[in-house]
């Protein structure tokens, strides 16, 4: 997944253009139910479909219905993307490259350094086999290079595979940190969404490995869309932003209908019902950028948004040992067991969040601010001790000698 849960949202300006009251940090509560419904979903497809619950029946065998439905739960992940573009710009407007960088590593790292700890011993203390679509019992040195967030670009097998969603998110920031760096300006984001769709385009053809990697071509398309669905949050409606969105949906479609295409769950999978998925993603990322959801409100939506990121890294792995086993020592319908465990992970993200994710995260956010107000004042100092004085000339000299003789003194 994305994954949008990584982001956190700040304030932005009224439609009107106004700037917001000072203080006040208006929250999209639509966006936090978008998160967790993208959550659940991608959830579900794990646990009902991608994997076979005994090690030997198809998914179909134990829950014949559901996973005629579940099946689509991976398009989650397109929605986590498309909810973090919007939310990505939002949190860093009118914030410095360092203060994107301190928000990023703090949201991102705390959650998912636990996260990876007890999936590890999970794994290792419980381990399954057969049926799952997941690597063995990691190594230390795998677990120390998973804690990097880049054991994809390094070549180390990820703990858990839903990491992947990760390293997209990754390459994202840093191509809008780059835009960062020079400012967000309305112009600046448009001209940054034209190029990158350009190029996530024209990328693939150009059969250029690193072309590829920066343009994330498979999934450019939904960052691109949520970005300038803020704008239009921000600054209003107009027919280019509203031309960038329909564009963005159009790739989005093509690649959709090969995503679902790949998927070989042992039963026809119909592309149609992915593509509405899709649309209604888009419409409703839309219709928040619109203010329609505004009215939406309601407190719990925040505490289910905040649990969305460490249950999206808790729940595959620790899923599949918990249904499996329970499997095998209780012979309870598949779909209590999943239900169960969606639940018990659910309250287990609960206590990571409020037990280190926030405690960490404030932690490591004190230090990279202070570090960087550090850098700031050693640069000034620097500055200071380079700079080179200009030498009066001609009768500036004259005048200079006779600032500086004392009074009196003819």
């Amino acid at each position: 997944m994305s994954v949008a849960m990584l982001t956190d949202q700040r304030p932005t300006a009224p439609r009107n253009g106004s700037a917001p009251e000072p203080g006040r940090r208006p929250r999209l509560a639509a966006l936090d139910a978008l998160r967790i419904t993208a959550a659940l979903a991608v959830a579900a497809y794990h646990l009902t479909v991608s994997w076979r619950i005994d090690g030997h029946n198809l998914p179909e065998y134990f829950l014949p219905h559901v996973s005629h439905v579940s099946i689509y739960g991976f398009l989650g992940v397109e929605l986590f993307f498309l909810i973090s573009g919007f939310v990505i710009c939002m949190s860093s407007w009118n914030r410095s490259l360092g203060d994107f960088f301190t928000s990023r590593v703090s949201r991102l790292y705390p959650a998912y350094w636990v996260c990876i700890l007890i999936t590890a011993t999970v794994v290792s203390l419980v381990p399954i086999s057969g049926g799952v679509p997941v690597s063995g019992v990691p190594g230390l040195r795998d677990i120390a290079v998973n804690l990097t967030m880049l054991q994809e670009p390094l070549g180390v097998g990820s703990v858990d595979t839903v990491y992947w969603t990760l390293f997209v998110e990754l390459r994202f920031y840093l191509l809008f940190a780059a835009l960062v760096a020079f400012g967000l300006t309305y112009r600046r984001v448009v001209i940054f969404c034209a190029v990158w769709m350009t190029v996530a385009v024209i990328g693939p053809t150009l059969d250029s490995r690193m072309v590829e990697m920066l343009a994330i071509p498979q999934y450019a398309p939904y960052f691109i869309a949520g970005i300038a669905m803020f704008l239009i949050h921000r600054f209003g409606r107009s027919p280019l932003l509203f031309g960038i969105v329909a564009f963005a949906w159009l790739i989005s479609i093509k690649n959709v209908t090969d995503r679902v295409a790949d998927v070989n769950p042992g039963f026809s999978v119909p592309t149609w019902p992915g593509v509405l998925i899709i649309t209604l993603a888009y419409a409703a990322v839309l219709a928040i950028a619109l203010g329609w959801a505004d009215g939406i409100r309601w407190r719990w939506l925040t505490t289910a948004g905040a649990l969305t990121y460490p249950f999206y890294l808790l729940h595959q792995r620790l899923g599949y040992a918990f249904v499996r086993h329970a499997h095998e020592a209780t012979g309870l319908p598949a779909w209590l067991l999943v239900t169960t465990a969606i639940v018990l992970i659910l309250g287990l993200a609960w206590l990571v969040y409020r037990l280190a994710e926030k405690p960490l995260a404030a932690v490591l956010r004190k230090a990279l601010k202070q570090a960087f107000a550090d850098l700031r004042t050693a640069s000034a100092r620097d500055a200071d001790r380079t700079r080179v004085p200009v030498q009066p000339r001609g009768d500036d000299r004259s005048e200079a000698r006779k600032i500086e003789e004392p009074a009196g003194r003819v």
